[in-house]
């Protein structure tokens, strides 16, 4: 654990360092273990079986990471209902649904355990204004004897994390989000992991190689499917602090005849999206408020406009958040 401290360190660089001295040592430590997560998902190889929980409903997934040359290979797919395989690798992702093996590109934003491990040097200084971190006791995860932490925000316009980290390797075994009075709004678990050791790679080669010859031959259809970046001129005046614009892009929809204006923002643990599109009086255009897991969504017909904004935030932060919509300059 000592050699990985230093490496992050030096691989950091003197910014972060200058941010973590500017809090309390519990602070400090909480946001060093995170950062050792980020380390430790670029040098460790594991396979799995993890499960993802919201009220009553449980999905469990398989997962495989590997290290080849320079870089992580990752595999995921669904233990439960329909098959679905999802591929990442070079900070893309790609996806197959069914029994094809037709690869398709899909958006990139990790999640569940994977947000952790993919937070950039600015998006862990946009966490330490915005939250403070906690070291809160030992447990024991898949086998594995793990560190607890806590990410408390300043406000009370996001969620609480709870991370459980190997105080070996450093590898996230659990996370949960926790709404207000503690609640578990969802939590992502191993049930079965292997770290190290033996690890099939096979599908590694036939993965990349299709997903080339994939990118090439869906090229021309990508832009369309991914969406075309825009400066739309909208904005939100109360977007939660430390949630910057990540993109604007306009791109199709189901559903929907024209292609819709999506703004992207986020703090590094969780993104809120708003979504723009002319009303067209369909029935399904009336104001709503749901959620599901730590996702809120809201979406209200305002002017010429339906509005929606969904988030891994509070209910009322969707809110806040859509009823501050307006087109800049006005």
């Amino acid at each position: 654990m000592r050699q990985i401290f230093a490496i992050f360190k030096l691989f950091l660089g003197a910014s972060l360092l200058i941010a973590s001295h500017a809090h309390a040592s519990e602070n400090r430590d909480g946001f060093d273990w995170l950062k050792v997560v980020i380390l430790a998902e670029h040098m460790s190889e594991y396979s799995g079986v993890f499960i993802y929980q919201y009220g009553n409903n449980v999905q469990s997934s398989k997962i495989s990471h590997v290290i080849v040359g320079d870089d992580y290979y990752e595999r995921m797919e669904n233990l439960d209902g329909p098959r679905r395989e999802i591929v990442r690798h070079h900070g893309q992702v790609w996806s197959h649904i069914g029994d094809g093996r037709e690869m398709v590109q899909v958006d990139s934003q990790q999640k569940g355990l994977g947000k952790f491990s993919s937070l950039s040097g600015a998006q862990l200084h946009t966490l330490y204004m915005n939250y403070k971190a906690k070291v809160s006791g030992e447990d024991r995860v898949a086998g594995y004897d793990a560190q607890i932490i806590e990410f408390r925000p300043k406000d009370k316009l996001r969620y609480s994390y709870k991370i459980w980290v190997h105080k070996d390797s450093g590898l996230l075994l659990k996370s949960a989000v926790l709404g207000s009075k503690n609640k578990l709004m969802e939590q992502y678990s191993f049930t079965q992991l292997q770290i190290g050791g033996e690890i099939d790679r096979s599908w590694v080669k036939q993965s990349v190689s299709t997903s080339q010859h994939r990118a090439k031959f869906h090229d021309k259809h990508k832009v369309s499917r991914m969406g075309i970046p825009v400066n739309s001129g909208w904005q939100s005046d109360a977007m939660p602090a430390g949630f910057l614009k990540t993109r604007e892009i306009r791109r199709p929809m189901h559903g929907n005849h024209e292609p819709v204006t999506q703004i992207v923002y986020s703090d590094g643990l969780s993104a809120i999206s708003i979504f723009i599109e002319p009303n067209d009086n369909d029935e399904d255009d009336f104001e709503g408020l749901s959620s599901r897991g730590a996702v809120s969504l809201y979406h209200k017909v305002v002017g010429d406009h339906l509005f929606t904004v969904v988030g891994e935030v509070p209910p009322h932060t969707v809110m806040r958040v859509l009823d501050s919509i307006r087109r800049k300059g006005k």
